[in-house]
């Protein structure tokens, strides 16, 4: 058993890459064998809308034409049974890389036909993790909710599931007094780094050993 995470953060080692680390260690409790992939290590573009993959008997039907440094890693994605989903929330969505790879990964397996059918043959169990300075309970006040959803909807659509976890109210800098950033007290954000980042760590680890669960009992 496979399990891969791809990192759509910028940074390696803060918020989304750690839960991403815990998922993977958990998914390997299970057995299986894990990569983490950051997304910002790869020199690559979205969608070129070129369709190649939507031409019925064409050479790459149902895969995407594009050869560059995203293609080998898209090929791991699909040979892994646990796929890990990390992203921070950049301007009320997932970052451009995260939504490029997207493009790139999933549009292939999309059809038009009725009702946008799906032609992914995998078994790939699939975790969607989001990180954000946003509190909870304003999400769907900023229609973050309707974004997850949206993003879920369409991954299990086509991948066949989806779970989604959310970590709220992160810790953005390890020294606030340095940024502009007046809008957050300081304080209560490192206490909660302190108190609650370690319980958003396990509830990743728990994740990775559900989908990896998931996976090896499919």
């Amino acid at each position: 058993m496979r399990a891969i995470a791809v990192n759509g953060s910028p940074r390696k080692n803060w918020n989304t890459a750690s839960l991403l680390e815990k998922a993977l260690a958990g998914a390997a409790q299970c057995g299986a064998q894990t990569e983490l992939a950051h997304l910002y290590d790869y020199n690559f573009k979205g969608c070129i809308s070129c369709f190649s993959c939507k031409e019925t008997g064409g050479k790459s039907y149902g895969r995407c034409a594009v050869k560059d440094e995203l293609t080998p890693l898209i090929d791991r994605v699909l040979e892994a049974d646990v796929l890990l989903l990390g992203t921070p929330v950049y301007f009320g969505c997932e970052t451009g890389e995260m939504r490029s790879f997207l493009e790139r990964f999933l549009f292939p397996f999309s059809t038009y036909t009725p009702g946008y059918g799906s032609i992914f043959a995998g078994k790939h169990r699939v975790g969607l993790v989001y990180t954000m300075n946003t509190c909870e309970k304003d999400l769907a006040a900023r229609n973050y909710d309707r974004v997850f959803a949206t993003s879920q909807s369409i991954l299990t659509r086509i991948l066949g599931n989806c779970e989604v976890f959310l970590c709220t109210d992160t810790y953005q800098f390890s020294d606030y007094s340095k940024y502009l950033s007046t809008c957050w007290d300081a304080a209560a954000k490192k206490k909660r780094r302190e108190e609650v980042f370690p319980e958003d760590c396990r509830r990743a680890f728990d994740l990775g050993v559900k989908l990896a669960s998931g996976a090896s009992g499919s």
